[in-house]
């Protein structure tokens, strides 16, 4: 009787855990799927978007098959795969969609070998009306076009067949008299076969080139020549150039916010414990910094005083990369030291950055600290924008880097309390 009570508690202990078993694996394979990365190919650039709404591309990086590749010199045939013509750039804000740039040709710089690409900016929400046309039978040719620009609400129904009118008997033409010598159609170029193994970006249907090109125009799309521009900016303008990163991509996810949602009163708390941090980084960083025109010794020289806490063109960004609602923070500042000790022209850069855990304390992923006396060995980090690099839907960060070399950009993803590299290009 007893061994009997024993197996019967068993089996009912082996039905629940099965039970709980066959739940948990459905609620856990739920919770941790993750979103397949793009294979590409992936190119992000930088919009330089002027005041007057002329706007040129910055190509940065091409991700392809898992691995990074310098957008500027990526299959340049002459042209880099970037900027060939026709490829359409979704520009993003915090992940946001701000609008479409079309690309019509590109420009070279002789400075730097640099490359720029020139088009047509296209506002969100400015689409003009299209007109329904006729639906035509596809050609082969159409079936192997490039893959077309997808966004919600962009797919339009097709307009129905108009019914068939009733043919109507019309006198047949005369014969027009036979020409004795017909003439000789003049030869066409044939244009020259497209590499079968370049990959394609996220294309849509070409729009005009502007009337003015920003400098001397240059290529249409691969295989065309390219004549060097001295210079690869635009005409100059009146008032602020908005940056804003760019992705162009036939089979990426659709972009999505990386904003985190907080009330005023959390924001100013964020922001007096990110200068609180600043603070103490900056005064570790005076205790080992070599003091400008000292002799360089083994050990390091301790600064007479730490900076005071008085920060100018302070920036924080608080973001949500992993949509987890676990906020990133990012503080950008500038420091002067006191008229006592400073010498001329100093002044201090910070780039902080950290992550808030569940308890409400911060944790240090990076910290960037350079000054005006040594640009040369540690360069100054500007945050561009939170972008989705490689397209499985987490944001990483975008910085602009820069030296006495030159200014380059750098992706980094933030994993638990660090910052890991996923491309740093070269300086510019």
């Amino acid at each position: 009787m007893k061994l009997l009570y024993a197996s019967n508690w068993g089996g009912v202990i082996l039905a629940v855990v099965a039970a709980i078993c066959t739940l948990g694996s459905q609620g856990w394979a739920q919770y941790a799927k993750k979103a397949t990365a793009s294979k590409g190919p992936r190119a992000l650039g930088l919009l330089e978007l002027a005041a007057n709404g002329k706007a040129h591309l910055l190509p940065i990086v091409i991700l392809y098959e898992g691995q990074y590749y310098d957008a500027s010199s990526y299959k340049a045939a002459p042209v880099p795969m970037a900027l060939d013509s026709g490829t359409v750039y979704e520009g993003t804000k915090t992940g946001v969609s701000q609008g479409l740039f079309t690309i019509s040709g590109a420009l070279h710089s002789d400075a730097g070998n640099r490359w720029v690409g020139a088009g047509t900016w296209q506002p969100a929400g400015s689409e003009p009306a299209k007109k329904a046309a006729p639906p035509k039978k596809k050609s082969e040719e159409d079936l192997n076009a490039p893959p077309v620009l997808r966004r919600p609400g962009a797919e339009t129904k097709k307009p129905a067949e108009p019914p068939a009118a009733a043919k109507v008997p019309t006198p047949a033409p005369a014969a027009a008299p036979a020409q004795a010598n017909p003439p000789t159609p003049a030869p066409v170029e044939k244009a020259p076969p497209e590499d079968p193994d370049r990959p394609v970006l996220r294309r849509g249907q070409q729009t005009p080139a502007p009337a003015e090109m920003p400098g001397p125009s240059a290529a249409k799309g691969a295989g065309t020549k390219v004549a060097e521009a001295k210079s690869a900016d635009p005409a100059p303008s009146s008032g602020p150039v908005q940056e804003i990163p760019a992705i162009s991509d036939a089979k990426g996810p659709e972009p999505h916010s990386y904003a985190y949602s907080t009330k005023p009163e959390d924001e100013q708390n964020f922001r007096k414990k990110m200068l609180t941090m600043a603070v103490t980084e900056l005064q570790n960083y005076q205790k080992t910094a070599v003091e400008p025109g000292a002799a360089v010794t083994k050990k390091p020289v301790r600064a007479a005083r730490p900076v005071p806490p008085n920060f100018e063109d302070v920036q924080l960004r608080i973001l949500d990369l992993s949509t987890s609602n676990e906020p990133i923070l990012v503080l950008m500042a500038k420091a002067l030291p006191t008229k006592a000790t400073a010498t001329p022209d100093l002044q201090y850069f910070i780039t902080l950055v950290a992550r808030e855990d569940i308890y409400g304390d911060l944790h240090r992923a990076s910290v960037k600290i350079t000054d005006t006396q040594h640009f040369d060995s540690l360069p100054r980090f500007e945050l561009i924008d939170a972008v989705d690099a490689d397209g499985d839907g987490r944001g990483e960060l975008l910085f602009r880097q820069i030296s006495d070399a030159g200014r380059a950009f750098v992706i980094y993803r933030v994993i638990g309390d660090q910052l890991w590299p996923l491309y740093e290009g070269a300086p510019q």
